[in-house]
């Protein structure tokens, strides 16, 4: 089942989580999270005709998505990746550059360090959750991009 989180420009201009912890906290108290469960972001952020940028080139949007992540740090984990919000959510909190024939192009090395600092927190929350998840954590990294050894795994 997929859930919309639903934000606005006042969402973003005020840092205000609510719109996330109103679909987020309910599936947390019922351990809902499975496999099954996908989230997804509808972004209502009104601009200019003439303003060029995409979502993720508005600083104050980038800053609600930090915002967020730091408050829930395995959520990449559970977004609808087929609808492409893995990439969106990436765009949000790592440096890139867009362009009309490549699409996003993300700096490698900030890339890198997110992909990895995502391995090891969602590991560690599904871990404290007893939650079984580490191919579905794997899929994660090879869709961004890279893949992981199952020996990274042992030495966590």
């Amino acid at each position: 089942m997929t859930y919309a989180i639903a934000l606005t420009d006042q969402h973003c201009h005020s840092l205000d989580l609510t719109p996330a912890q109103q679909v987020i906290e309910p599936l947390l108290s019922q351990q809902a999270f499975d496999s099954t469960l996908t989230l997804k972001f509808d972004i209502d952020y009104p601009r200019e005709p003439t303003d060029p940028r995409e979502l993720s080139e508005l600083p104050e949007v980038r800053l609600w998505f930090v915002r967020a992540d730091s408050r829930y740090p395995w959520l990449p984990l559970y977004l609808d990746w087929e609808s492409g919000e893995l990439g969106r959510y990436a765009a949000m909190l790592v440096p890139h550059q867009f362009s009309p024939l490549d699409g996003i192009r993300y700096n490698p090395e900030a890339l890198e360090l997110f992909v990895m600092r995502k391995v090891f927190e969602i590991d560690q929350w599904l871990r404290n959750r007893q939650i079984e998840g580490r191919s579905r954590l794997k899929l994660m990294t090879q869709i961004l991009g890279y893949e992981l050894n199952d020996g990274l795994f042992q030495l966590l």
